[in-house]
């Protein structure tokens, strides 16, 4: 009986150790650190537009998120009128232009299809009718504007051909058929007018669609700076007060930039 009554208080305190811990177990987690809270928000709007914002219930963060929005929407529209129209002056320039020259279409670099508007036709590459390489001299086409540079560039006259043996005459030529447009991608426009006026509209278009795009993405990439560096400042803030903060920036005639912060 002694030995029963010297346990209870043994017992007691035991359980009073299992109570507490089962109560530590249910208690809220800590609180996460003071550095990852401070951060939160500025990683959501760099992810985000605006969401930074938004999580501090303040009203700009819908201006970062429409902004956004927009951006994305404009650059799916230009990239797919882009395609579009590029899709069209390249058949435009096979059906009208190089289907007497290729029997299937092949596609090439844009540049290509830039030089298409400038000449009305390519000219020939080789106008020898045996195995010697002649190039083309009409310096009304593309390879005879080749041509003439490489022999202004490579030649003591242009107009006075050196010896076919000569270094100076074979580098001309290695120039020439380095730059000239071969055999399976010559064109002619030759009186077909405005289908070549169709043709250039169409590749200024699409090109002018794809710049416009690549303006609209770089507006998009700043936004998420711009949102980010506005929820970090406006965190840093609260945190050096204690107390919300918020930074509020108008833009117009007069550019303001206001500082609130609640007591």
């Amino acid at each position: 009986m002694t030995r029963a009554v010297q346990l209870v208080p043994a017992l007691l305190l035991w359980c009073g150790a299992a109570v507490g811990q089962a109560t530590d177990s249910g208690a809220p987690p800590p609180a996460p650190p003071r550095h990852a809270r401070l951060w939160a928000r500025p990683a959501a709007s760099l992810l985000l537009p605006g969401s930074g914002q938004l999580l501090a219930a303040q009203d700009r963060g819908a201006v970062y998120l429409a902004v956004e929005l927009y951006s994305l929407a404009r650059i799916i529209q230009l990239t797919h009128a882009g395609r579009r129209d590029a899709d069209r002056f390249r058949e435009l320039a096979f059906d009208v232009a190089r289907r007497g020259f290729a029997a299937a279409q092949r596609d090439t670099v844009f540049e290509y299809y830039k030089t298409m508007q400038r000449f009305t036709e390519s000219g020939q590459f080789d106008r020898g009718p045996g195995p010697a390489f002649v190039p083309e001299i009409d310096t009304a086409t593309f390879n005879g504007s080749v041509w003439l540079l490489a022999r202004r560039t490579f030649w003591t006259d242009p107009d006075t051909p050196p010896d076919p043996m000569s270094p100076e005459y074979l580098r001309a030529v290695q120039f020439y058929q380095q730059h000239a447009v071969g055999p399976g991608f010559l064109w002619s426009w030759r009186n077909k007018p405005l289908e070549q006026g169709v043709f250039r509209e169409t590749i200024h278009r699409s090109d002018d669609a794809f710049r416009t795009a690549q303006n609209v993405l770089g507006v998009l990439l700043a936004n998420h700076v711009a949102s980010a560096v506005d929820a970090l400042i406006s965190s840093r803030l609260s945190a050096a007060a204690g107390r919300r903060t918020a930074l509020r920036m108008t833009l117009g005639p007069v550019t303001a930039v206001r500082l609130s912060v609640e007591f």
